[in-house]
């Protein structure tokens, strides 16, 4: 299994400074046993659905519904939605992307909007972030310029950002629910425990390559099914749960991720 970018989240914003999280560098972004192609995979961290095409993607777009972060004791737990490209191959070397967060810090839910550019660091954004709010996002590439789109559409609160990347990943397009995962100061790395969220519903999800633009199950491109199982072998893993993707809907750009607790061993 091949771990791929190490994409920095600054502890503060994933853990709302609990102290007890002090030692953890969460990350997202990091890919973990996946390599998208037709089909379904499974991932330690990743959940949804990702394209691939032998063309370069230009841009991708997507809106779901932020979910209910569902803190039952006093642990911290870490969860990740988002739109984005590159990432999702073995080949892969950056990822561009936003979303939100649904975390809980010492069982408070908190709920964050955010964007990241690798190797930058991800930026936290001014924007209201609440459970039942509808967002939606587009991330789009020409050349070494990312633009960065998300708006809360309940709240009628837009972001843009312009921003220029010396290599941009644009070997897929995906829409994720994610479990991040942390490191320690030795960069010894292990996927963080998943937020129970519920469900959480995308839709209006597109992708464009040169001279097309279709929703995921567009037959131009190859889909991939990702399944985030918690208790993957030879996985470093504290997931304690599953997220599994329903089948993309009638209209072709539209699924939904739900939260699973482990199947606890027989025998």
């Amino acid at each position: 299994m091949k771990s791929l970018l190490p994409l920095l989240v600054c502890a503060a914003a994933l853990s709302a400074g609990s102290a007890s999280d002090a030692a953890i560098q969460p990350r997202l972004g990091l890919q973990q046993g996946l390599d998208a192609g037709a089909g379904t995979e499974t991932s330690s961290n990743w959940a949804g659905y990702a394209v691939t095409h032998r063309k370069p993607f230009t841009s991708v777009t997507g809106k779901w519904v932020q979910p209910f972060a569902t803190c039952a004791d006093l642990s911290s737990t870490y969860s990740a939605f988002w739109v984005g490209l590159g990432g999702a191959r073995d080949s892969s070397f950056a990822v561009e992307q936003t979303g939100t967060l649904a975390n809980c810090s010492s069982g408070t839910p908190t709920y964050t909007a955010w964007y990241e550019l690798y190797p930058k660091a991800p930026v936290m954004l001014k924007m209201s972030v609440r459970p039942g709010d509808t967002f939606s996002a587009t991330v789009s590439v020409s050349k070494t310029t990312v633009l960065i789109r998300i708006k809360n559409v309940t709240r009628g609160k837009l972001l843009t950002k312009k921003l220029h990347m010396a290599r941009p990943d644009q070997g897929s397009a995906e829409w994720v629910a994610e479990a991040p995962a942390g490191c320690d100061s030795a960069n010894n790395c292990t996927v963080l425990p998943l937020t129970n969220f519920g469900t959480v519903a995308f839709s209006h999800a597109t992708a464009s390559v040169k001279g097309h633009r279709g929703r995921i199950s567009d037959p131009v491109w190859s889909e991939t099914t990702i399944e985030l199982h918690g208790d993957l072998p030879n996985e470093p893993s504290q997931a304690g749960a599953n997220a599994i993707p329903g089948a993309v809907g009638p209209d072709g750009g539209s699924f939904a991720v739900t939260w699973q607790q482990l199947t606890p061993p027989t025998g």
